[in-house]
């Protein structure tokens, strides 16, 4: 098959023709049909986030066709239609994953970086971590929704029950996010570059009640604010936005150093949160909610050779929506 490949951290993936995969136990192997390129996949690459498996194969927003089942795996029919998330395997016997948490799991496996993940054109997964795909969406479209919108949704939930929210960084994320607390009643402000008119523009066609640059403050406190970027100097400007009680929750796996900031900032019993991995129970609740709301996924394909490309594209904000790789183009 081809994969794009990472032999070295800080370096271009490399194209290469290698085996496919073969299932294991417990594993269903896939034939990939889209796959989205995330700004975790960036971190990795880019030596952020350190100790992947090396030679890697990155991407965890797979969309492909059930292709083979490995031994002892009953889930899926061949031919089905289905989504690997980043979460690829926990060990179900730890204090985390006894209490419910787990995404904090103290030997999990991650997809796309301590598994083989989905720039290549087959992938094999454990079935159990993998989601059903709501078929109102193509494969191209539903990519982003295996880490953009599961991510994004646990921070969502985390925000709690709120009227007025803040996204810092309109990406893939916060363009799922917005139409989904819109749906919901919810008033969104949407925070991006300072200057980029466009992304502001999008964020207002998306249901945004305001949009504006990140180091602008919004014209009314906000009860809760997500930040989706990965710079430190946001969480100063969001704790400066929300009001009393106000929650800020920060979605990313990385992210630049924080600040220095006054305690009066955090005082008046603001919280702020971080978001780790997601669970299964994120993934069945997610895809039920987005095959009840029709939303509009904007993505932007690449051909699998053209990964770097994609992460580059990412890495200077040039991206409206999501990159998605094209395996077999």
């Amino acid at each position: 098959m081809d994969a794009m490949v990472l032999e070295k951290q800080g370096e271009k993936l490399k194209h290469k023709s290698i085996s496919a995969p073969q299932p294991g136990k417990g594993q269903i192997l896939i034939k990939i049909e889209a796959c989205g390129v995330c700004r975790t996949d960036l971190h990795i690459v880019d030596g952020e986030l350190q100790k992947p498996k090396l030679p890697l194969i990155p991407g965890h927003e797979i969309v492909g066709r059930v292709e083979a089942l490995g031994p002892g795996t009953d889930r899926f029919q061949i031919g089905t239609r289905v989504g690997v998330p980043w979460l690829g395997w926990t060990c179900r016997t730890c204090r985390y994953c006894k209490k419910g948490l787990e995404n904090l799991c103290d030997r999990a496996l991650f997809t796309g970086y301590t598994l083989d993940g989905g720039y290549a054109q087959y992938c094999s997964a454990f079935e159990d971590y993998v989601l059903e795909i709501p078929e109102r969406y193509s494969s191209q479209r539903a990519a982003p929704l295996l880490c953009a919108g599961l991510i994004g949704y646990r921070s969502y939930v985390m925000a709690g029950n709120i009227q007025k929210i803040g996204l810092y960084g309109f990406g893939a994320s916060a363009h799922i996010i917005c139409q989904i607390a819109t749906f919901q009643g919810k008033q969104v402000y949407a925070f991006t570059r300072d200057g980029d008119s466009e992304k502001q523009n999008f964020a207002r066609k998306l249901g945004a009640v305001w949009a504006g640059g990140s180091s602008t403050l919004p014209p009314e406190p906000l009860d809760a604010a997500i930040i989706f970027a990965p710079v430190g100097q946001l969480v100063v400007q969001a704790l400066k936005a929300v009001d009393k009680a106000g929650k800020v929750v920060c979605a990313g796996i990385y992210m630049s150093d924080i600040p220095t900031l006054p305690y009066s900032l955090l005082w008046q019993e603001r919280h702020l949160k971080s978001v780790a991995n997601l669970t299964r129970k994120d993934g069945r609740e997610f895809m039920k909610l987005a095959s009840r709301i029709p939303l509009e996924l904007h993505t932007t394909p690449f051909r699998l050779k053209d990964a770097n490309k994609a992460l580059d594209a990412i890495r200077t904000g040039r991206i409206k929506g999501a990159a998605v790789l094209i395996p077999w183009e």
